[in-house]
């Protein structure tokens, strides 16, 4: 017996399609930073992600999907690990430079082992051993690894051969990302900031490069070559978007696709944060609050999300011409949302539904029903163990639940309620949301940060704090007691020391 034998059979082989011997393929596709709303078929009467709206409904669609962290490396981890931050020990960013930490194995080191050829395009942004079993060179985010290419410098080699640089003209500057012209918009620092070298997230505006040679474009071309070379199968191929993560640039056609103007503004663009958890955040993020530019950042947001869809098109077509439909599992996420004028801030980092309320789809012909709808919460901490089931290879324990489930109709043994985590100073550290109801609270005494009690159903934009003013709290401790008790139970379940302080916080 050989090797890959032996390991198929401790591990479990590969599942098979109904009535073939044909195993099951995996195809990823993440993208950064995008809330749930930024989707047609989440109910956006502006932006229009046709192929994503396919995906749904030749699949299904959660309506109440979660990162469990709000933070770009923290969410990939615990996706790749079905770990929540105490189990990977990944709490910042700065793990993605990582080479030592060993926080897997990852549902793609356990398909590895049982068989499957793995390949990962794109942003890996996560502890870089999980990427050991890849059999390409992912490229690395930050220390440098022998033998991997950067990931930044991956794709300026691309750009000087495709798109030659060239003097800037009037009114444009310089990407520091791209190394190519942009015209800066209003939220760009150039113009709110002058003098001062924007950061990463402090740049919008209109970036002079074909859309054919664009990042997100790059990443798909990039990941549908690996589908060629896999398509024999069985493979796990992920193909990570960077888009719509700043820089917040657009590219020609989607450059006024949706045009300023007719922007809305979000509902709670102007809320009253007297009782709200990110009040001190929100005073630090004061050109988040000018209507204009949170239209034009708006207008540029949809468009880096719509470039995203019509590359994921391509991506879907290719699956489809090779014949890989109906024998692969199609699954569409992203780490985390983005705030985009919201509650009149910026960026991520919160426990508000546009920072932590992220999309999710899944497809698989013949197992998975079109059309399917999911209201229960849901974690992308669970796709680990979903994704194994679905391949029938053995799963590690590990805190990810199967939605396996949910989709088949038999779900009622999983919690109504997943957990989020993020540990930046004197804000809140937790929180814990079913369909209708969110709590969102320190983890213990030392943490003075604002404790919040939401009514989903009544209250979707999270205006009212039901435990801000005394008069809400008195009727409302009931409440957020019990959500703080199923909290410190999943605290305990997972042995986080957290639990202890958590039980003795008086809410509010």
């Amino acid at each position: 017996m050989t090797r890959r034998t032996l390991l198929s059979a401790a591990l479990g082989a590969p599942a098979l399609v109904r009535g073939t011997t044909k195993p099951v393929n995996l195809l990823v596709i993440m993208t950064d930073q995008q809330r749930f709303s930024a989707l047609s078929c989440a109910g956006n009467s502006i932006l229009k992600t046709p192929n994503l709206d396919r995906l749904a409904s030749e699949g299904a669609i959660f309506e109440n999907a979660i990162t469990p962290c709000p933070v770009c490396v923290p969410a990939r981890t615990s996706i790749l690990t079905g770990k929540s931050m105490q189990g990977t020990g990944v709490t910042g960013n700065a793990a993605a430079t990582d080479t030592v930490l060993d926080c897997g194995p990852s549902f793609d080191n356990v398909l590895a082992a049982a068989g499957y050829n793995t390949e990962y395009h794109g942003k890996y942004h996560s502890p870089y051993k999980l990427a050991s079993t890849y059999k390409n060179k992912v490229p690395y985010a930050g220390a440098k690894v022998e033998g991997a290419p950067s990931e930044h410098r991956q794709y300026l080699d691309y750009l000087d051969q495709h798109v030659p640089k060239r003097p800037l003209r009037p009114g444009e500057v310089l990407s520091k990302d791209f190394q190519r012209p942009y015209i800066p918009a209003l939220l760009d620092g150039h113009i709110t900031d002058p003098g001062e070298e924007p950061g990463q997230g402090e740049v919008y505006g209109w970036l002079q490069i074909p859309k054919e040679h664009a990042h997100a474009a790059f990443t798909v071309d990039e990941t549908i070559d690996a589908l060629d070379r896999m398509a024999a199968g069985p493979f796990s191929l992920t193909c990570s978007i960077g888009p719509p993560h700043p820089p917040f640039l657009n590219v020609a056609p989607y450059w006024g696709m949706y045009p300023a103007k007719d922007m809305p503004l979000p509902e709670n663009f102007q809320h009253d944060m007297t009782w709200s958890p990110y009040r001190n955040r929100q005073a630090q993020m004061k050109k988040y609050q000018s209507p204009e530019a949170i239209r034009e950042g708006l207008s540029i947001y949809y468009g880096m999300v719509r470039e995203a869809d019509d590359n994921i098109g391509r991506l879907l077509a290719r699956l489809d011409a090779l014949g890989l439909r109906d024998n692969t599992l199609v699954i569409f996420t992203s780490d985390h949302g983005e705030m985009m004028g919201s509650h009149g801030m910026g960026s991520k980092m919160t426990f508000y539904e546009e920072s932590v309320h992220v999309p999710l789809l899944m497809r698989l012909p013949g197992r998975i029903k079109a059309g399917t709808r999911i209201a229960a919460p849901v974690s992308t901490m669970d796709l680990f163990a979903t994704i194994l089931d679905y391949l029938e290879v053995k799963a590690p324990r590990t805190e990810s639940a199967s939605l396996r489930p949910l989709l088949e109709g038999s779900g009622a043994s999983l919690a109504d309620f997943r957990v989020s985590e993020w540990f930046g100073a004197q804000v809140p550290n937790f929180m814990v949301r079913t369909k209708d109801w969110k709590l969102i609270l320190g983890a213990g005494a030392a943490n003075r940060s604002q404790d919040a009690l939401f009514d989903l159903k009544n209250d979707p934009g999270e205006v009212t704090n039901l435990i801000g003013a005394p008069a809400l709290r008195a009727k409302n401790q009931g409440r957020a007691g019990e959500l703080r008790d199923r909290l410190v139970q999943w605290l305990e379940k997972n042995g986080n020391p957290a639990a202890r302080t958590v039980r003795s916080r008086p809410l509010g």
